[in-house]
């Protein structure tokens, strides 16, 4: 296996999101990163930094207005007469959202405040001078990982921070700015039919879902803790199943808060069952690990063990796969989350659950 990331992405640091109505430090520290490459290290995961893609790939995934937003928001912002430390939207524009109406368009205003309401969905997605160069490197790492697997590998794993999966085709959230997952997704179609991408974050992967809600090319399987009192709150429902040629190419499979490892593998089992039927040419793992029971925001009881069974499932698929990092925010468990899944997904004769 080959791993991806760019120095730059560790440039990115947030200074604030809004949690349960406070403004608190944020999760998606460096740290984070930090472990992840320890675990690829002891793993002997050999780490290359991605070329620069620029955006090509980026943009099949994303709109064009929205992508300018990024790359311009933070000298915008310095316009202000009194800029903030960060971009940040203090306005959220309403919006009747139809499943067939990929994009809104762009933003009318010109104005910093009204184009970061616009383009950034929620306060946990704060913008600093380096966050456009992280998240294009981030996705460039993505990028990277999805061609060294059209070039023939069996599998690639790309360390993606900022993560990538609740952002939609042109708005950014929870603590993702470009989908990497998305992109990934989008690239391995060029050589590939059919690609089912399993995203098994604690958070429903909502990005994800709505990029690819209209096509049956892409199948979208999330499993997530239940949305009804969790982020993301407004999506992850069974119902919601796609839209159009979309209809029956999209499954949610929300969970008990609480729940613990062989209920979790068991719904897993049933996402396998659905990827099967739909005879996938390459798998996509949006590979969160903020469902392990130490994580601080997650809400289900997930056990190193688990990760592991999780990666000797993926391996049995025998496809050729693409491993994208998402959530996890337990600094001290982090690594050994990703070394346990690892282990499961290149030694799958080791020990079984």
């Amino acid at each position: 296996m080959q791993a991806f990331f760019a120095p730059e992405q560790m440039k990115h640091d947030p200074q604030q999101f809004m949690w349960e109505g406070r403004i608190t430090r944020p999760k998606d520290v460096k740290e984070r990163t930090d472990a992840l490459l320890a675990a690829l290290h002891n793993m002997n995961v050999p780490v290359a930094p991605p070329e620069d893609f620029g955006l090509e790939a980026i943009r099949a995934a994303h709109d064009a207005d929205y992508l300018e937003f990024l790359a311009t928001a933070w000298a915008q912002w310095q316009t202000l007469t009194q800029p903030g430390i960060e971009v940040l939207p203090s306005h959220s524009p309403y919006y009747n959202a139809h499943p067939s109406q990929l994009s809104r368009g762009a933003c009318r205003p010109s104005a910093p405040v009204a184009r970061a309401g616009f383009y950034l969905g929620d306060l946990s997605s704060p913008m600093g001078p380096h966050t456009w160069q992280s998240a294009l490197r981030s996705a460039h790492s993505a990028v990277a990982a999805a061609h060294h697997v059209m070039a023939g590998a069996d599998s690639a794993y790309a360390l993606c921070r900022p993560s990538g999966h609740h952002v939609k085709y042109d708005c950014a959230a929870g603590f993702c700015y470009l989908n990497n997952t998305a992109i990934v997704a989008q690239a391995l179609r060029k050589q590939f039919a059919r690609v089912a991408v399993i995203d098994v974050d604690v958070h429903h992967g909502d990005g994800t879902q709505q990029i690819f809600y209209s096509r049956n090319d892409v199948l979208t399987v999330s499993l997530h803790a239940d949305t009804t009192t969790y982020y993301p709150f407004f999506t992850g429902y069974a119902d919601e199943t796609g839209y159009g040629p979309g209809q029956g190419y999209n499954l949610n499979l929300p969970l008990s808060h609480g729940m613990q490892d062989d209920a979790w593998l068991q719904h897993f089992d049933d996402a396998c069952t659905q990827v099967t039927a739909f005879a996938p040419d390459a798998l996509v793992i949006a590979l969160g690990f903020d469902a392990h029971h130490a994580d601080p925001l997650g809400v289900l009881n997930l056990t190193d063990d688990c990760f592991h069974a999780t990666g000797r499932r993926v391996q049995a698929f025998d496809l050729q796969t693409v491993l994208v990092q998402e959530g996890g925010y337990g600094v001290d468990t982090i690594g050994n989350n990703l070394q346990a899944f690892l282990e499961g997904f290149l030694n799958p004769q080791g020990a079984a659950q």
